[in-house]
């Protein structure tokens, strides 16, 4: 009860104190003189029921009259729904106020000197010069022992870095950790030493440590654990230990500078500043603060401008060097204009700093570490992804042999799929730098239902692309070692063509359906498509009918088994080695290693020559005096010839001699068959028919061919210079005999006795 009298009493006093500010100058000064009510008379005021109804409708009317002026006062100043232009208005008013503010504080300086040296008499220089000597000696006490610590930490980092130099990543990092440690160890000594002789030696009157000692020891401690930790990202010493890729020249200046910066200001802001707060006056430790900001910013200046073109130059390598990737993009157009970016950076961060000393420097100072960090988690992840696609994917030898193509395939996806998770983390890290300076709120918009909703559907989406790619991957990889001859049972040209046309179709089906589920994971109504889908198929069936008859053909040609992949085949006038068979076309190999697609629908018939079995049919032709039995006894002499080689194992019968088969003008015609494995017929008749010359030329059997006998005649005597031969075989077939007109010859003694010519 006590508890609650005494918030209604602070709440009372409060609304009455508001109240005060609105009433006349006769009202206020009686309420002024009145003493407040006590404790006890408001116990007794809230026990009377009457009495606290009164006080809580009062508390009411006041509350809504205080809400409604607010109210009018907002309306009036029209900050009631404030626009960006006028929140910008505003925001740049309190900037040009607050610089205003420091550079008339800065201004003021001399007033405050001049105060302080008119009021030398009222202080107590013996007070000011002990304090003074008291800083001075711990000063040169905590500093030499740093110097002398340092440079046994600085043999110690140095023995290390020889010890680690050549040796893996993982000593490189220990030894680095370990450098650190030294390093540390250092600095903490050397505080340790100066905080003991500062509480032992260096205490007032009063046995306890001036401020100014206990504000130089921290700003030590804090200045020089941040140079450790600069010291530790170049290590201008250890070049064995360093972590980033620059040569020792390069280290030792980005150390020389970023040490001084931060010595600069964080010696100026933690002690110096304090000290001229509580010994001059707070505008002179502005004055040095300003000072010291302006000094950091122009040294920042001069070396973004020093490092202008090398710094162009490192970030436009990967594009000059032929890498037209976002990335490379990126960094060549940052590249042009790096160095503007800085140099508008530091002079904003001095004017945000002029503008609100309290605030915005931390601000900054965080968003600025954010963005960093951000930086190089990203340059960490893209060197990485870099690196995997420059290796590429290395599978073990039995499963590259089990699953040839899978290697090759990946290859050929990976390096995709890494650019696409380049170009995200780039713009993760755009979001990440935007977050970290206020521009957008995403970690707010993602916490959101609405946010929520769509990065779900996003990461569904990807989730289902990633699955589905596992299933493609999956497929491929089964087919492809059903395929490999090497493993398992050795697969048919049947089977070929068949798992074959099974990716395919499995490919389209599956590509399809992910689609589909991907973007009705995003929020797209898949079903205007699928009615769509339905349209386009109806009128792609009526205007490509040429189309739709491939395709039906083909689906009938694959039903009856007719070809497969491997087959050599009759299409059309085309015969040659079906290399690829689709649902529409075939596409075939020529003898000349011509390619030639036909499509389904131009097909009237397919002759295949290796289906089942094949036969390779020997027509041999002999003259018309050889004894057909003495012909048959060679030709089977020639087939045991050839049972007695390699190629027995593709013939499947024994040779069937079918007899003469054909009387033709100059020879006739003897056939037999051997009946072979398909495809085998033709090297099993190459080598026959060596075997058949042999054997005929064994046995003397001629093999005729088409030939013109000319006889030349001399005085009508041309018959008895024929031979007894060619009378015989002009008694079987005639003779196309052309007569010649004689030739004057000087003496007929001197003729020749034959003069005949075939």
């Amino acid at each position: 009860m006590r508890i609650l009298a005494c918030a209604f009493l602070a709440l009372f006093l409060i609304i009455g104190g508001a109240s005060a500010q609105f009433t006349p100058q006769s009202e206020a000064a009686p309420a002024e003189e009145a003493p407040a009510a006590s404790v006890d008379d408001l116990i007794r005021l809230l026990e009377n029921e009457t009495a606290r109804n009164e006080l809580v409708e009062r508390l009411r009317a006041a509350g809504g009259a205080e809400n409604s002026a607010e109210a009018e006062a907002q309306a009036a100043e029209g900050t009631a729904d404030p626009t960006i232009a006028r929140q910008i208005a505003e925001y740049t008013r309190d900037i040009a106020e607050g610089v205003s503010a420091t550079v008339g504080a800065v201004v003021d300086l001399g007033a405050d000197v001049g105060d302080v040296f008119s009021s030398a008499s009222t202080r107590d220089y013996g007070e000011i010069t002990r304090v003074a000597t008291n800083v001075a000696i711990l000063a040169v006490a905590l500093f030499a022992s740093y110097f002398f610590l340092r440079a046994f930490a600085s043999q110690g980092q140095k023995a290390i870095s020889n010890r680690v130099a050549g040796r893996g990543w993982l000593a490189r990092i220990m030894g680095l950790v370990g450098a650190t440690a030294v390093d540390i160890a250092a600095v903490a000594a050397a505080w340790a030493i100066g905080y003991a002789i500062s509480l032992y030696f260096l205490t007032g009157p009063t046995g306890r440590m001036g401020i100014n000692q206990t504000l130089l020891l921290n700003a030590f401690l804090a200045v020089e654990l941040t140079k450790v930790v600069v010291r530790a990202i170049f290590e201008p010493h250890g070049p064995a230990l360093r972590p980033l890729p620059m040569n020792d020249t390069t280290a030792a200046y980005w150390y020389f500078w970023a040490a001084r910066i931060i010595g600069l200001l964080g010696y100026s802001f933690m002690f110096f500043a304090p000290v001229l707060a509580d010994m001059v006056s707070p505008t002179a430790a502005q004055a040095l603060r300003v000072l010291a900001m302006l000094t950091a910013v122009v040294i920042g200046i001069l070396i973004v401008l020093q490092n202008k073109h090398a710094v162009r130059n490192a970030m436009t390598w990967r594009a000059n060097n032929g890498r037209h990737d976002a990335l490379s993009k990126s960094l060549a157009f940052l590249g042009a204009y790096w160095h503007m970016i800085a140099i508008a950076y530091l002079i904003a961060i001095l004017i945000v700093w002029l503008a609100n000393p309290a605030e915005a420097l931390p601000y900054m100072l965080r968003a600025t570490v954010q963005s960093i960090l951000a930086v190089i988690v990203g340059v960490v992840i893209i060197s990485f992804i870099s690196r995997f696609i420059h290796v590429g994917v290395r599978l073990p030898d039995d499963l590259k042999q089990r699953l040839p193509l899978l290697e090759t395939r990946l290859h050929a996806f990976v390096p995709r799929v890494m650019q696409v998770v380049r170009t995200v983390t780039l713009i993760g890290v755009a979001i990440a730098i935007a977050q970290a300076w206020g521009l957008i709120d995403f970690l707010g918009w993602v916490a959101s239902e609405g946010g929520q909703r769509v990065t779900g559907s996003v990461i569904s989406a990807v989730i289902i692309l990633l699955v589905g790619f596992l299933i493609y991957l999956a497929m491929s990889s089964w087919v492809e070692y059903r395929l490999n001859p090497n493993f398992g049972t050795v697969p048919t040209a049947r089977e070929k063509t068949l798992l074959s046309l099974f990716r395919n179709a499995f490919t389209v089906a599956l590509a399809i359906f992910i689609v589909m589920l991907a973007l009705a994971q995003i929020g797209i109504n898949i079903a205007p498509l699928l009615a769509g889908a339905g349209v386009l198929g109806l009128a792609i069936g009526f205007g490509a009918q040429k189309f739709v008859q491939d395709i039906i053909t083909g689906i009938f040609i694959q039903l009856e088994n007719i070809m497969n992949e491997g087959d050599v085949v009759t299409v059309g006038a085309t015969s040659g080695v079906v290399e690829r068979l689709t649902i529409r076309s075939v596409s075939i190999r020529s003898l000349d290693g011509t390619l030639h697609l036909i499509p389904f629908s131009s097909v009237d018939m397919v002759s295949n020559s290796m289906k089942g079995f094949s036969y390779h049919v020997a027509e041999i032709g002999v003259a018309y005096d050889s004894d057909i039995a003495e012909v048959k006894a060679a030709m089977q002499d020639a087939f045991d010839g050839l049972m007695q080689t390699d190629a027995k194992t593709a013939i499947l019968e024994p040779l069937d001699i079918q007899g003469v088969t054909l009387f033709g003008d100059s020879a006739i015609n003897v056939r037999a068959r051997i009946k072979t494995l398909p495809g085998s017929q033709w090297g099993i008749g190459r080598k026959y028919n060596e075997l058949i010359k042999d054997a005929f030329e064994r046995r003397g059997i001629e093999i005729p061919f088409p030939q013109v006998t000319y006889h030349v005649g001399v005085d009508g005597q041309a018959d008895a210079l024929l031979t007894s031969k060619t009378r015989k075989r002009r008694k079987q077939k005639p003779e196309k005999i052309v007569d010649q007109p004689s030739i004057d010859r000087p003496e007929a003694a001197d003729a020749p006795d034959a003069a005949s010519r075939s």
